[in-house]
């Protein structure tokens, strides 16, 4: 090889090593990019609440005996409602009752919780299952009959004070209702246990006067006083508790004898 033809050939190797050395270092620097650079993973899923309202696709539909106007102790209770025909109804007005009524043993036996959804009747068998509505708000609650009374002229029911929060009747302290029964333990109509009430007396001594009074005058029935968180009581329970002999003698009791009501003890 001449000089002349070996000068621009070793120029031609030399340019050529020049850009393999640049491509090589253009690449490893893209790699060393590469392997610096990390995938973030998506944030975990935060969960999720659902709006107000609004109920999941997968969730049942509530049944109307659930919904919102129909308050009750218990999800039986409700359904029970939800699902059978009302057997006896009756309208009239409504009062609550809380102190001193509270924590002390009702008529059935138990102690009585103004925080629980119960509710007293005169003639009602005890533990009948019954809704009573607001008639004036369509406010409601499924209850349970736990006591006796009211014993009050003019008065149907006597709310727990939970009852009576429940369908809008605490605050203006009565309310017009209407009370349909949907089980009870025994005949409505006939049979049970039957007594006549009368009362409250302020002085012990006028309540055992009368007591007196009408031992000499129903001497086939049992005249007893009893003393209430209210007053004092007179009750009158004719042979083996009849039902017609009390309506007889609750009719037959003069107005200067007190107000009688006609109460089923069981």
């Amino acid at each position: 090889m001449s000089p002349a033809t070996g000068r621009p050939l070793q120029l031609f190797r030399a340019l050529a090593q020049l850009i393999l050395i640049g491509a090589a270092i253009t690449f490893g620097t893209g790699c060393r990019h590469q392997q610096q650079a990390v995938a973030v993973a998506p944030p975990p899923a935060l969960p999720t609440t659902p709006a107000p309202g609004s109920v999941p696709t997968s969730a049942p539909a509530p049944s109307a005996s659930s919904l919102p106007g129909a308050i009750s102790n218990s999800t039986a209770d409700a359904d029970f409602v939800g699902s059978h025909p009302v057997i006896y109804s009756e309208e009239g007005m409504a009062s609550w009752y809380g102190p001193p009524y509270d924590k002390r043993r009702g008529a059935n036996g138990e102690i009585y919780d103004q925080n629980a959804l119960t509710a007293a009747h005169r003639t009602l068998p005890m533990n009948s299952l019954i809704k009573v509505t607001n008639l004036a708000t369509g406010q409601s609650a499924i209850v349970r009959v736990t006591d006796r009374g009211p014993f009050v002229p003019n008065r149907t029911l006597d709310l727990s004070l939970a009852s009576a929060k429940a369908i809008g009747v605490w605050r203006p302290g009565v309310a017009r209702v209407r009370v349909d029964v949907y089980a009870a333990p025994s005949a409505l109509d006939r049979g049970g246990r039957w007594c006549v009430q009368i009362g409250a007396f302020k002085d012990e001594r006028g309540a055992n006067k009368l007591r007196d009074q009408l031992t000499r005058k129903y001497q086939t029935a049992k005249v007893i006083e009893f003393t209430g968180p209210t007053g004092h009581w007179v009750r009158i329970r004719p042979m083996n508790d009849d039902r017609g002999r009390a309506v007889e003698i609750a009719r037959d009791l003069e107005p200067s004898e007190g107000k009688a009501y006609l109460v089923r003890l069981d």
